[in-house]
Order: structure tokens, then C-alpha cells, then sequence
């Protein structure tokens, strides 16, 4: 039988862990019982640096549960680094991973189709919202709007996915070549290739405490997807370019007509106007090629994407020290 690990990143989540762990663990021991899962297997907690009780819950979860581990990472460094660090780790200690994030707003119970669809052949297997009922209309409207703009700009993705996903060992060890620094994972899996499948599912409200994706983090992160995959916006501003040239040659030919035939051209407004808005452009562009430049700067380091503190992980030893 096949070990399953499960990934949850967590940050600030003391508010959930007591719910969290209890029903994680319940999934895996049906799991275990209907004999779909080996008995070793597990779920792997992944602190990203949290400034509340977390890791602390974390360790008495490890203590009281052969089925809990943890991994400590030094300091924060974002949910897309945290959930790498679990599932690079995962990737020797287990034969599928399925990651997950510790809100529960997504369904448990399909974890066993997943397991199914991955028995069947299925390298990688998404976890798709049908609906998004339970988001404000707000974020129901931004978050279809990124996923046609990311696929406007050439981005593949898998519509109302996040990081609900399960994949095989060899999944893991094929995306654990995928070094980049800027990392965004939605992109990065169809990327993988081999067999996958989807499970549909309704989201859930937040079971407890607060979501640690606002606007900001939000956009941030679709601009990240956008500039991580494609060039596009710097095609765009160029096509921009242009056309502002092609406008500016009929202005010319407008003035030089209106001079011969003794028109007068009139209007400071409308050009203080023009200047601030083709430097508005401008300002625009070298900030948008400046972000690709700064990636780019951030990719040549080599900096390592995270450092890992303590791993919980033998249950004849405290931890280990990395």
C-alpha cells in the first residue's frame, strides 16, 4: 500500500488546529481501515514562521498522534514557499502527497476519490470548486476575472483550482526540478504533464479565525502568476507604444492642415493632458519591465527558498535539527 502524507501549511492557525488535526487524522484512518493507504502514513503540518500558539499545537499534536508530523521553517517566508518545503519534504518520506490548506474550506471527504482516481493511474489529481457560494460577490467576481486573464495572457491553469491537489512520488520528484524562485504553484503543475484528473467539490466557510489572503496578497499574487509565465504585458505595452505613435502622426497631420488653412489649434488642457498621460505610460512601462528585470535579479541569486528548523518526524526522538 501506497504511504499518503498530507501537506497543510499553516501560518497564525491556533484558532484551527484543534478542528483541523482531529478531522485530517479521521480521514486518514478510514483510509486506513477501508486498507487504501499504508498505516504509516500521515500529516505533515508545515509552520510558516506563525507568531501565535501554532508550532506549540503542532508539537503536542506529534506528541499525542502517530499520525501527525511537523516541520518548523525559520521564519516567514509565504504560503507558496511553506507549501513547497512540505511537499519537497514529503517527497522522501512518502509515495503521494496531498496538499491542503488548514481553513478546511475545502472538502475532506473527497480525499478518498482522490486516492481512487491516483490508484487508477492518475499522476496528478485537482480539487475543484463547483460553485463559490460561500465568497463574497467581490471575490466570486476577481477570482473568475484572474483566472480569464491569466488565461488571456497564456497562462495554463485549472479553473477554480487552488492548491487542493494530490500527486505521486514521481510528480514530486519532476516538479522538485523546478528550482525558479517566483514561485506560483497553480501554474506550475500542468506544467508537470503525465495523467491527472479532477474531483469536484463545494467549498466551505472558514471553520475558524481569519483568512490570510486579503486584496492585497490577492492581487499580489495574481501579478506574480501573470510575470512568472508570461511576457505578454511587456508585448502589450509595446502594441500600446504603437499605437500612442500612429496617434501622434494623425495629430501631426491634423496641426499641419489646420496651420495651411489658417485654422487656429487651440487647447493647453488637452495637451497638459497628453504629456502627463504618455508619461503616465511611460512611468508604466519602466516600472512593468522593472518587475521582470527585479525577477530576474531575484532568480540569478540562487538564494535558498527556505530553511527548514525543526522537523518532527521520529517518534523515538524530540525532532531533528536542520
Amino acid at each position: 500500500m501506497d504511504r499518503l502524507a498530507i501537506v497543510v501549511p499553516c501560518y497564525n492557525e491556533e484558532a484551527v488546529m484543534e478542528i483541523t488535526s482531529p478531522a485530517l487524522q479521521k480521514v486518514l484512518t478510514d483510509l486506513i481501515e477501508k486498507g487504501k493507504i499504508a498505516p504509516d502514513s500521515f500529516v505533515l503540518f508545515v509552520d510558516d514562521g506563525s507568531k501565535d500558539r501554532t508550532w506549540e499545537l503542532i508539537e503536542q499534536e506529534f506528541k499525542k498522534s502517530p499520525l501527525v508530523k511537523g516541520l518548523k521553517l525559520a521564519g516567514n517566508v509565504g504560503h507558496q514557499f511553506a507549501l513547497t518545503a512540505g511537499l519537497i519534504t514529503a517527497k522522501d518520506v512518502s509515495d503521494v502527497t496531498i496538499s491542503i490548506d488548514a481553513d478546511l474550506q475545502d472538502d475532506v471527504r473527497v480525499i478518498e476519490e482522490m486516492i481512487d482516481k491516483f490508484h487508477a493511474g492518475n499522476d496528478i489529481v485537482y480539487g475543484v470548486r463547483n460553485a463559490r457560494k460561500t465568497d463574497s460577490f467581490f471575490k466570486r467576481t476577481t477570482a473568475q476575472g484572474f483566472y480569464k486573464l491569466m488565461a488571456a495572457m497564456g497562462v495554463k491553469t485549472v479553473y477554480n483550482h487552488a492548491d487542493f491537489r494530490l500527486m505521486s512520488k514521481r510528480a514530486l520528484e519532476q516538479f522538485s526540478k523546478y528550482t525558479e524562485t517566483n514561485l506560483f504553484l497553480r501554474g506550475m503543475m500542468p506544467l508537470i504533464g503525465y495523467k491527472t484528473d479532477s474531483v469536484y467539490y463545494d467549498r466551505k466557510e472558514r471553520v475558524a479565525g481569519e483568512s490570510k489572503y486579503p486584496l492585497k496578497k490577492m492581487i499580489a499574487l495574481a501579478f506574480e502568476g501573470i510575470s512568472s509565465f508570461s511576457t505578454k504585458p511587456i508585448s502589450m505595452i509595446m502594441t500600446v507604444g504603437i499605437l500612442i505613435l500612429f496617434l501622434c502622426v494623425i495629430a501631426a497631420i491634423y496641426a499641419l492642415v489646420s496651420y495651411i488653412t489658417g485654422s487656429v489649434v487651440q487647447g493647453w488642457t488637452s495637451l497638459i493632458l497628453s504629456i502627463w498621460f504618455l508619461g503616465g505610460l511611460q512611468l508604466l512601462a519602466i516600472g512593468l519591465v522593472g518587475e521582470y528585470i527585479g525577477k530576474i535579479y531575484m532568480e540569478v541569486k540562487h538564494r535558498p527558498r527556505y530553511n527548514i528548523e525543526t522537523f518532527l518526524n521520529q517518534r523515538d526522538e524530540n525532532h531533528e535539527d536542520h
